[in-house]
């Protein structure tokens, strides 16, 4: 009997191990655990947003580089922004200026943090994230602060929408922007988060979804990204407007260049996929390996 094939017992339990091993590190290390996250299968992760795109036929891009604007066809392309971490400059902005002026639909969502409006200035934009929480106690989803917003405006980037919800949103300010969504006239801005209304705050209808052209494209922008994650797209109209946005395009550019959630395998092999030396030397690698086992065990 040939010599590879004697394996005991203890043998081929510790192959066994090895192999149960390497699985479950292979997932750890192609996970996230981030909010807004693509490889976040969990409820604040955005991984059902990234498979709506696939459902209606827009390939997926996930960029770890604003260098993938430049790839991509602006004019059938949808690109997403989802709070990110870091401020947007230099060559960052400069490609995605060009991205949206040569066609591009830009979506920018944002609740509270402070990277977005600068970059929705270097793009001239008219709107802007107010960054104060709002407040509906109407028209909501179990607490005020998840606010449904029901007025809606036909549009391609709505689609069949009715009303959208939020889950601890903001409001946009649209300063001559087309408001596509607004919360109800029973919703405020609550600036000092004490869940009343102080006399320095009014009910009012606030805008929480806009669009403007810029150039020959558009910027869409949202007031709160928890719109996309995947326990609120189950909640109405949410499903139906992520879809919205995305249909039409043939590609879905998730730009995660300014965020934290690329898992260290995934990381590894986008990083592979965009340098043509790392796939041939991976390639060259993979063949001496089987060479390897042929001569050894063949």
């Amino acid at each position: 009997m040939a010599r590879h094939s004697r394996l005991d017992f203890p043998r081929l339990l510790l192959i066994a191990l090895t192999v149960v091993t390497v699985v479950a590190v292979a997932i750890v290390m192609s996970t996230s655990t981030n909010a807004f996250g693509t490889y976040n299968q969990g409820w604040d992760g955005t991984s059902s947003f990234r498979q709506e795109a696939t459902a209606v036929g827009a390939e997926p891009v996930i960029a770890t580089n604003t260098t993938e604007y430049q790839r991509v066809d602006p004019d059938a392309t949808v690109a997403i922004i989802l709070s990110p971490d870091s401020t947007y400059s230099g060559d960052d902005v400069a490609r995605i200026q060009q991205f949206v002026r040569e066609g591009g639909t830009l979506v920018v969502a944002e609740d509270f943090g402070e990277q977005t409006n600068p970059l929705l200035s270097a793009l001239n934009t008219r709107a802007r994230v107010d960054g104060r929480l709002l407040r509906d106690g109407q028209r909501y989803y179990r607490s005020s602060e998840l606010v449904v917003a029901p007025d809606v405006t036909p549009h391609t980037l709505t689609g069949p929408t009715e009303q959208l919800t939020l889950n601890h949103g903001t409001a946009v300010q649209p300063s001559g922007a087309r408001v596509l969504v607004n919360s109800s006239s029973f919703s405020y801005l609550d600036t000092n988060r004490n869940g009343a209304i102080d006399r320095d705050e009014q009910l009012d209808n606030y805008a929480v979804v806009t669009v403007e052209p810029i150039g020959q494209g558009r910027v869409v922008v949202v007031s709160d990204p928890s719109v996309f994650i995947n326990t609120m797209l189950n909640r109405p109209d949410n499903r139906q407007f992520a879809r919205a946005v995305l249909s039409g395009h043939d590609t879905a550019l998730f730009d995660y260049s300014h965020g934290n959630d690329i898992p260290p395998l995934t990381a590894a092999i986008l990083t592979v996929r965009e340098v043509p030396i790392l796939r041939g030397l991976l390639g060259s690698i993979g063949i001496a390996a089987v060479a390897l086992i042929k001569y050894r065990y063949g």
